[in-house]
């Protein structure tokens, strides 16, 4: 109960108060229990209006933020999403409570094998795992009607926006190491249109179309 009251207070003062509109992002923000999302050392900061650490010099991702990207991406429930970077799987599990099905890539073995036991637990049975470098992209399963890259690149993989259909959303934060800008990429028959969705500030997205090493 206390937990429910935290992610009550964490929607309403957080997302909703600062224009997430969508339904399905804040219902999914409501139901998907963040602080098992953490190390039980932190359960009690998880609905903090902060990022917190999850080891491996990674972390969850602001609250907002991650409701920001969500919502961006213009979800509807027949979608197919490919999430690069699972992390916590925090992300990856709001994504799976609105689309069809999320396929998602991690790089790091102990991130990878945390999340997949939280998926489990939750019953997230519409998350399809991989252990890879996630800049590459996940080809077979291609073309995605979504991409979320939830790490900060020097600049767009030309090889994800191959993996995405037409009429397709990426959101990807692309910069330096101190700042990036969340871009939104909307494929059309004719190319691709962007559009900027302001400051942000993610950990190095590491691969072969990202940064080659912290």
């Amino acid at each position: 109960m206390k937990y429910q009251r935290l992610r009550n207070e964490m929607v309403d003062r957080q997302i909703v108060s600062r224009g997430i509109w969508d339904a399905r992002v804040i219902s999914a923000m409501r139901a998907i229990p963040r602080h098992l999302f953490v190390s039980e050392a932190m359960m009690d900061q998880a609905y903090g209006d902060f990022p917190l650490p999850i080891g491996e010099q990674q972390t969850i991702s602001q609250p907002y933020i991650v409701a920001e990207m969500t919502q961006a991406l213009e979800l509807t429930p027949e979608d197919r999403v490919l999430e690069i970077g699972t992390g916590s799987g925090y992300q990856t599990a709001i994504l799976s409570h609105i689309a069809f099905r999320v396929y998602t890539v991690e790089r790091i073995h102990t991130l990878y094998t945390q999340a997949r036991k939280r998926f489990d637990a939750l019953r997230c049975h519409n998350i399809v795992t991989r252990y890879s470098d996630g800049t590459t992209g996940w080809r077979e399963h291609s073309p995605f009607d979504a991409i979320i890259v939830t790490a900060g690149s020097p600049d767009i993989p030309a090889v994800l926006v191959n993996q995405l259909d037409v009429g397709g959303r990426m959101v990807i934060p692309i910069g330096d190491t101190a700042r990036q800008d969340l871009i939104k990429l909307i494929r059309d028959p004719d190319g691709v249109r962007h559009v900027n969705l302001g400051p942000c500030r993610f950990v190095k997205l590491v691969g072969e179309y990202g940064w080659k090493e912290y």
